[in-house]
């Protein structure tokens, strides 16, 4: 059986080759990596597993037999995850698992070669692990809990079903994006601005025994974004070539000062921050950008 078609019996995809039993025989063994970002006792982690093993055997293969199956756990953990990612990846498996969205940060930063098929990821565009839905390049593919989308459809059938609303409140976990956020990029400190709406969110991640710093800016958007000019001006911020946020994000910077500024705002206190802290800001090339 080639690799690719190994690949999509992973992945669950409907075009699933047929397998023969007596072929498997003769087939190498496959290896799979499975890294998940919980505890290797947690019940929903062993669930996770249970339906995995349950699933590649239905599909033909079993753990021990034409298959061998390595788990990592990264407790969640930053650094245990980066370890046990970098350990998977030595292991030269054919096909690597990650069971959410915390798993798959780690995996890519330490391969762009092995297939991983992730699970249980709310925005891989967003979080930048493909580049779309229809067409997500590199070597991550796997499924989402929903797509953002389709919340326009949610509003319409809402309304469809009760016509008198005009009023919709929403609930949200800023926590759950934030930690995400780190969890991708490995942060150390998250800086967050000390505002009375931001308050409760530092208590909630203090909590948590995450390291947040609280920056109380004392100016203006427009006066930070000047103050930080010369860094954009002298070539010192540096931006991928390619990413999802990108295209939002310059037209935003372009268009300021405007009707939306949050995102250029937070990348001036973030430099502004630097600066007090470090005398200057330096700005490395990452890997694969340039």
């Amino acid at each position: 059986m080639r690799r690719r078609d190994f690949i999509k019996a992973i992945a669950g995809s409907a075009a699933i080759w047929p397998f023969a039993a007596g072929a498997q025989q003769t087939e190498r063994t496959r290896r799979i990596g499975v890294l998940s970002g919980l505890a290797a006792a947690d019940p929903q982690g062993q669930a996770t597993i249970g339906a995995l093993l349950q699933s590649l055997h239905q599909l033909g293969w079993a753990d021990g037999r034409n298959a061998t199956i390595y788990y990592r756990w990264g407790n969640g953990n930053v650094d245990d995850m980066r370890r046990q990612a970098t350990e998977l990846v030595a292991l030269a498996p054919d096909v690597m698992i990650a069971t959410g969205g915390a798993s798959v940060g780690p995996l890519l930063q330490a391969t762009r070669t092995i297939p991983i098929v992730f699970a249980n990821v709310p925005d891989p565009v967003g979080s930048g692990f493909v580049d779309s839905l229809s067409h997500p390049g590199g070597n991550a593919t796997g499924f989402v809990q929903f797509e953002y989308s389709l919340t326009g459809k949610w509003l319409e059938l809402l309304k469809q079903v009760a016509p008198s609303v005009t009023n919709l409140a929403m609930l949200w976990d800023p926590n759950r994006k934030v930690m995400e956020v780190k969890q991708r990029y490995g942060s150390s400190t998250l800086l967050i601005e000390d505002s009375p709406i931001s308050r409760g969110l530092i208590q909630s991640l203090r909590e948590k025994s995450i390291n947040v710093t609280t920056y109380k800016p004392d100016t203006d958007k427009r006066a930070r974004v000047i103050a930080q000019s010369d860094l954009f001006a002298g070539g010192s911020v540096l931006f991928p070539r390619r990413a999802a946020w990108l295209e939002e994000f310059t037209a935003e910077l372009l268009a300021f000062p405007g009707r939306h500024d949050d995102q250029v705002d937070a990348i001036t206190q973030g430099l502004a921050w630097g600066r007090e802290r470090r005398g200057e800001v330096y700005c490395g090339r990452v890997k694969g950008w340039y």
